[in-house]
């Protein structure tokens, strides 16, 4: 199986429904319709086999063996943490994955809900989210894995990698992304190294949450891991609470997610100093990457594109705020121990 070049330059798995339901026939002894769904860079689908569903995940080719293998292993070990998280499904020899020519073989529990970008919006369900990111995160402390080092694209201390993509975003929104990685490279970037550094999700984008359908406040499922990598802890929760700004109140927003992951996971201040900044920072990494990539792949546009909209109001809304009152209205909603 190959693992060179870089997951986000490579298309998905390509295998027929036949050849996916005979892999899992012999490695699983699963059988039953199957249904494909949406995904960056693997090929997912999911199956309906004895009453049950299923995700059916085929990795990346270009995804290294060590990071799909670490990305198995965490799921495993939040395992009995009382999370809603995926559940690894082990083959009827007791493995976990299964290498085949197209791609590392996966299969995990499917987690029922409606995704939170179909969901109303409400200051109840922003407090949820942000007390279920400091729960992901706290699950995660102490675990470690060889992969977990691994140059990834999304993880925005590696923001200032993301210069070459700029021509890429739209002209109105240029200047202001090039704006803010001269800010991460000279005033962000520095203060990371006094900040906790651990194994995090770094991708709770709203069709990765999945909430109640008649209580669109109550959360109900984290899904795809694909993203996680060790960083500055910080930096997931800015990852988060890019995507639960309300540009019409920008700093109410920031602050009631903040807080809501503070009360259970306290920040601490150097790390609190930076939470709009990478918030901001995480915006920008979604505007750059989705253009670069829907130029790369129009067929596929629509769905890389999906979450830009709101990065772009998100980062507008969060470039108009005076700094100090950010800082001011943050201190005073996470008070340090």
């Amino acid at each position: 199986m190959s693992s060179s070049g870089d997951p986000l330059s490579t298309l998905p798995p390509d295998l027929g429904d036949a050849e996916v339901s005979a892999l899992l026939a012999r490695h699983y002894g699963l059988a039953g319709p199957l249904r494909r769904l949406t995904s960056e860079r693997d090929l997912n689908l999911r199956l309906e086999a004895g009453g049950r569903r299923y995700v059916v995940k085929f990795a990346n080719r270009a995804e290294p063996r060590a990071v799909t293998d670490f990305q198995t292993a965490a799921l495993m070990h939040l395992e009995g943490k009382g999370l809603p998280v995926p559940q690894v499904i082990r083959s009827t020899a007791g493995a976990s994955e299964i290498e085949t020519p197209d791609g590392l073989l996966r299969v995990l529990t499917y987690l029922e809900g409606m995704p939170l970008h179909m969901a109303p919006r409400t200051a109840a369900q922003r407090g949820a989210a942000g007390a279920m990111a400091a729960r992901i995160s706290l699950g995660l402390q102490g675990f470690d894995h060889p992969g977990a080092d691994h140059a990834l694209q999304w993880d925005i201390r590696r923001a200032s990698a993301l210069r070459p993509l700029l021509p890429h975003v739209p002209d109105d929104l240029r200047g202001l992304c090039s704006a803010t990685l001269d800010r991460f490279d000279a005033e962000v970037f520095p203060r990371l190294a006094d900040c906790r550094w651990q194994v995090v999700h770094n991708d709770l984008n709203p069709h990765n949450v999945l909430v109640d359908a008649t209580d669109p406040d109550r959360i109900t499922g984290v899904l795809d891991f694909g993203d996680m990598v060790r960083t500055p802890l910080v930096c997931d929760l800015g990852v988060a609470a890019s995507y639960q700004i309300d540009p019409r109140a920008p700093l109410d927003s920031l602050v009631a997610f903040t807080a809501a992951y503070h009360r259970l996971l306290p920040l601490t201040a150097p790390e609190l100093g930076l939470v709009a900044d990478l918030t901001a920072v995480r915006m920008l990494t979604t505007l750059c990457i989705t253009s670069w990539r829907a130029a790369k792949y129009p067929e596929n546009a629509a769905y890389i594109l999906r979450n830009f909209p709101s990065a772009r109001a998100g980062l507008l809304a969060l470039a108009a705020l005076p700094r100090d009152d950010v800082t001011r209205a943050l201190s005073r909603a996470c008070p340090m121990e």
